[in-house]
């Protein structure tokens, strides 16, 4: 439940924003995701985490990270972590979990209400810390994928659960094929 008069904040984990609608079969329209939010409260801030892959030729996330960053959305991004397993497979490590905890932290004090855009059950213990400072939490992901892409506990922790499933039609826009691996 949203009310028009109360400041929100949007807290995207992209990667995780990503997979979720890709495993669904969509791909999100961050204009349309933007307005959508803004039409049920006062939004603040919207903010998109994300690690780029910084010494990769093209990087498939650059695109969005410079769309989002002129279109209303503030960008948090840091390089990942480059290393190569015991197999000698080349493989990339980055998470924005500390990040996007610490602004929540920060923002509270000034919101009423804030959206995350994420499954991930570490979020628990910050969804709870920002619930006692007496901001309401609403978590956007969805139970309809197979396992679930929402964590149990995140989901029993928050004020509220949106089904990104049933956001598609607001939010979202067919697949396109050449998307491999943005978010």
């Amino acid at each position: 439940m949203f009310y028009r008069d109360e400041r929100l904040a949007l807290l995207i984990d992209g990667p995780n924003l990503f997979s979720a609608a890709k495993t669904l079969g969509f791909d999100i329209d961050y204009k349309l995701l933007r307005q959508e939010f803004m039409n049920r409260g006062k939004m603040l801030r919207a903010i998109y985490y994300t690690v780029v892959i910084e010494n990769d030729e093209y990087s498939p996330v650059r695109p969005l990270v410079d769309w989002l960053n002129y279109n209303g959305f503030t960008m948090v991004t840091k390089a990942a972590k480059e290393f190569t397993d015991s197999q000698g497979r080349r493989k990339i490590k980055g998470t924005m979990d500390i990040e996007l905890t610490v602004d929540a932290m920060e923002l509270a004090p000034h919101v009423d209400h804030i959206v995350l855009f994420s499954g991930d059950g570490n979020f628990s213990p910050m969804v709870e810390s920002i619930q006692r400072q007496g901001v309401r939490v609403s978590v956007v992901s969805t139970i309809r994928t197979n396992p679930p892409m929402l964590a149990d506990e995140l989901r029993r922790q928050c004020d509220n659960f949106i089904e990104l499933d049933g956001l598609r039609n607001a939010i979202g826009r067919p697949v396109r094929e050449t998307d491999d691996n943005t978010h």
